[in-house]
């Protein structure tokens, strides 16, 4: 079984489309997209139809959600929120709904976007220091709770990761389709960049005695996304789209 695992998407079709493409000549049996797939200023809801078109088996991400809850308030004040909302459209909206937030394909394949109990925390990653660094063990370990597949699908930090446990277990993050780097303020002011505008997926090859994993990054057309980004206003995204770097204050 040859799986693409992706996540992340932040309604860049481009990407998308690329990764897509790139994923299909290496003649992977399944897709799988890990969350945060539509929130973004680009294209989310060709970036729904492009998922459905492909027959990827989804998750809902912490994005994803927020686009679900968003109240008026919250619509009114986030630009990329609203712009969307409107654009997916309510038959998408119910569909993101009835998303899971959690999988298990199998006894030996576990998929979440963030951890098992908390989509907006990053299973892997610790940044305390304001930047993004492999956690301690035990506390993978603790936050991977009673989940006890061999293999462990996450996403959320954009940061493409594999890391094998002592339990046995082997811990997987793609990265990110769409975006390569961005700041967030919670749980405390971080910044993650990846200093490229490529896209990253991971390649699960899994036999019944052994298993390969290949961390891919795919060249697409960039400036395409930048382009349509800044149409809605935003230059920061298309300065990150275009360097994989956050733009300087």
């Amino acid at each position: 079984m040859k799986i693409a695992i992706l996540s992340d998407i932040c309604s860049n079709v481009y990407a998308l489309k690329a990764v897509i493409a790139d994923a299909k000549s290496k003649k992977v049996d399944m897709m799988i997209n890990a969350g945060d797939a539509f929130y973004g200023p680009i294209e989310p809801r060709a970036t729904y139809e492009l998922l459905r078109d492909n027959n990827f088996f989804n998750i809902c991400g912490n994005e994803d959600r927020k686009i679900l809850e968003a109240s008026l308030a919250q619509l009114e004040e986030d630009d990329i929120l609203k712009y969307a909302y409107e654009d997916l459209r309510e038959e998408v909206l119910y569909w993101i709904q009835d998303l899971p937030f959690e999988k298990f394909l199998g006894a030996d394949l576990y998929v979440t976007h963030g951890t098992q109990h908390d989509d907006s925390v990053y299973l892997l990653e610790d940044i305390s220091s304001g930047k993004a660094v492999l956690r301690d063990e035990k506390k993978i370990i603790e936050l991977l709770d009673d989940v006890e597949s061999k293999f462990v699908v996450c996403g959320h930090s954009h940061t493409p990761r594999c890391a094998n446990l002592s339990t046995g277990q082997v811990v997987l993050n793609p990265g990110s389709v769409g975006l390569q780097a961005f700041k967030e303020e919670l749980p405390n002011p971080h910044i993650i960049e990846n200093n490229s505008p490529d896209a990253t997926y991971i390649i699960l090859d899994v036999d019944s005695s052994q298993y390969n994993i290949e961390l891919v990054k795919v060249a697409y057309d960039f400036e395409n996304a930048a382009l349509k980004a800044q149409s809605h206003g935003r230059d920061d995204w298309a300065y990150t789209l275009r360097t994989g770097k956050i733009l300087p204050s």
